[in-house]
């Protein structure tokens, strides 16, 4: 049988004589418990205050120069569209002209039995001015 106890066979009783560990004549060697940190392992607090204000400072800078150069091209980008607005309008209207041109011309051709009907007359019965909406012509069969 084995010597172990419990979980591969019966209990044994404890030895007759135990034998216990005790310390060497004259005590183990001392313990060097002393901390082997440096004194300093960097720059002072001061130092780090310095450096981080200064990567701030910069930090804010870039940001600044960077805003300034944004606004500029938002500016720009304003007043192009301001100075082609008259070229977009005046293509525009050209359009929309030509649009009612065309839809008049269909409106004639669809009232043309109606007796008394005005090509082109607002429909509506109205002293306000009601801008004209842009109409689109039915589909055309070719």
């Amino acid at each position: 049988m084995s010597a172990t106890t419990g979980l591969t066979g019966p209990p044994q009783p404890p030895p007759k004589t135990v034998r216990q560990e005790v310390a060497p004549k004259g005590g183990y060697a001392p313990i060097n418990v002393a901390r082997n940190v440096p004194k300093s392992i960097g720059g002072s607090a001061g130092l780090l205050l310095v450096g981080t204000a200064a990567m701030m400072s910069y930090g804010f800078y870039k940001v600044g120069t960077f805003n300034v150069k944004r606004r500029m091209l938002r500016q720009e980008k304003k007043e192009v569209r301001f100075a082609i607005t008259p070229l977009l309008q005046a293509e525009e209207d050209v359009r929309f002209v030509a649009q009612r041109k065309e839809y008049h011309e269909w409106e004639a051709d669809v009232m043309k039995d109606v007796p008394g009907w005005e090509v082109g007359k607002n429909v509506y019965k109205t002293r306000n001015f009601v801008p004209p909406t842009p109409v689109l012509a039915p589909y055309k069969h070719d």
